[in-house]
């Protein structure tokens, strides 16, 4: 029951970054430990054949122990990183076993096809973009490991160096009503901080350095304040621009692969015809234009779909559709040769891959940034007649449980 002590030696590492550990008929999950070590722990929240647990000591640590780099990390602390105590080199492993188990347990799949995970070129120092959230005393915040509380940060190691020596400067204790702030570094090292206020009233601040200012509505809709309405990102030698407040990958060299790996798969011959679904600012789709007949691009938000119109000015054979896939996908008359699926954290709504199925493309690629939803999916797919030819994890996110996944289908 909660508060009992007990040792444990974990078998795996599970999704959400805890690890499962066996006591009788209980199946144990505690943050912050490795398979294979042996730790005090105390349950924390005993639900009869589950518990959860804290690490109160290691007794025999595992060989992948390191110390974690920075001082915000661990229990009660910020919750943005979850692997900084596990050496690197393996955390990709680590992270294809997640998925592998995902596709098994959700998906239904008995042995799926899922490559080794392509490891990050840098495990720090990775990140163009984060979002902060803003305390009363004007302190930049993560959200806490209960999910609730605000963190101020001092330092952040998985940020890009000059969005670090950024935070360093900034200061926003006088700065009424801020509740987000949002840092980003273009690939030419362009700046901006992008404001959100509890009245969308542009707060009073003054800037000292070269960094562009844009107030974030509720409503999503962008407002420059300062200098320029959007960074610039450069991917397999192309530039993309990004409007504030619109998507784009966090690990640029991972954005990269993503492409590669995509290409790979569909490995177009120039006479197809592709939907490119939650496009976002046509990072997909420009590639795949490149090799195709005719790409037919579908994403919701607005100046998204504006900035894929300059990203993509130079491509005659693109498609642009503003609005949602769940909306536009009914309405599509096919056939389409492949298709590529880059949506939310959410997944797919089920009448969307329905509907996706019934205009018969032959391949499918999707790309997912939550292995559950992933396997929900797949398993979706699976029974519309398509078939799971591989998954290919990609480390985006190195330090976190997060992953991204490349999974090719054909019918």
């Amino acid at each position: 029951m909660a508060g009992d002590t007990l040792e444990l030696t974990p078998t795996e590492m599970v999704h959400g970054g805890q690890t499962l550990a066996r006591q009788g008929k209980h199946v144990i999950f505690t943050p912050y430990t490795i398979p294979g070590e042996r730790f005090l722990a105390r349950l924390t929240d005993d639900r009869g054949r589950y518990a959860f647990a804290e690490n109160v000591r290691v007794l025999a640590p595992s060989p992948q122990r390191v110390t974690p780099r920075c001082p915000h990390f661990g229990p009660g602390q910020c919750g943005g990183c979850h692997f900084q105590h596990i050496d690197y080199a393996v955390q990709p492993a680590y992270k294809r076993d997640v998925v592998i188990d995902q596709l098994r347990r959700i998906g239904g799949f008995s042995n799926p096809p899922v490559r080794p995970t392509v490891a990050s070129p840098d495990a720090w120092g990775y990140r163009y973009h984060a979002t902060f959230q803003v305390d009363g005393a004007g302190n930049l915040c993560f959200v806490g490991t209960d999910n609730a509380t605000l963190i101020p940060i001092d330092e952040c190691h998985i940020l890009r160096p000059e969005l670090r020596d950024l935070l360093a400067e900034l200061n926003f204790e006088d700065v009424q009503g801020l509740t987000r702030v949002r840092v980003q570094a273009g690939s030419a090292g362009d700046l901006m901080l992008v404001l959100s206020t509890a009245d969308d009233e542009a707060p009073a601040l003054e800037v000292t350095m070269p960094v562009s200012v844009n107030l974030l509505l509720s409503d999503n809709e962008p407002v420059n304040l300062i200098g320029a309405s959007a960074v610039s990102y450069t991917v397999r030698g192309r530039p993309f621009r990004v409007t504030a407040g619109g998507f784009f990958q966090v690990n640029l060299p991972q954005a990269k692969t993503l492409v590669g790996l995509v290409l790979e798969a569909l490995d177009l011959r120039g006479e197809e015809t592709v939907l490119d679904l939650y496009a976002g600012v046509g990072l997909f789709t420009a590639f795949l234009a490149e090799r195709a007949a005719l790409v037919t691009s579908v994403e919701s938000y607005p100046p998204a779909v504006t900035d894929a119109d300059v990203n993509l000015a130079d491509l005659d054979n693109v498609d642009l559709i503003e609005g949602s896939v769940e909306a536009v996908l009914p309405e599509l008359e096919g056939p389409y040769d492949a298709a590529v699926l880059d949506p939310p954290r959410a997944g797919v709504d089920g009448a969307a891959l329905d509907a996706l199925a019934a205009l018969g493309p032959r391949a499918l690629v999707y790309v997912s940034c939550e292995p559950s939803t992933l396997a929900r999916d797949a398993k979706r797919l699976a029974a519309h007649g398509y078939r799971l030819l591989a998954v290919t994890p990609v480390d985006m996110f190195p330090q976190t449980y997060h992953i991204e996944c490349v999974a090719h289908f054909v019918r």
